[in-house]
């Protein structure tokens, strides 16, 4: 269960900061910087994966935790 909170919450913060990252660059009427694209992506893709691979993943952690 913490695996998928930290998965959605990833993905929530990089939506957030992606949204932000253009409204800024709408708002000065400038295009977007590829710096301000890359963190919000990788974040949404490492959530997106931690998302789909939560069972395999809190077994791992587990797994880890308890040697």
């Amino acid at each position: 269960m913490l695996v998928r909170f930290i998965a959605v919450a990833l993905i929530g913060l990089g939506l957030i900061q992606l949204s932000l990252s253009w409204v800024g660059s709408q708002a000065h009427h400038a295009p977007m910087k590829t710096s301000d694209f890359v963190l919000p992506a990788i974040l949404l893709v490492l959530g997106i994966l931690a998302f789909i691979k939560a069972g395999s993943l809190a077994r791992w952690i587990s797994n880890k935790l308890d040697e």
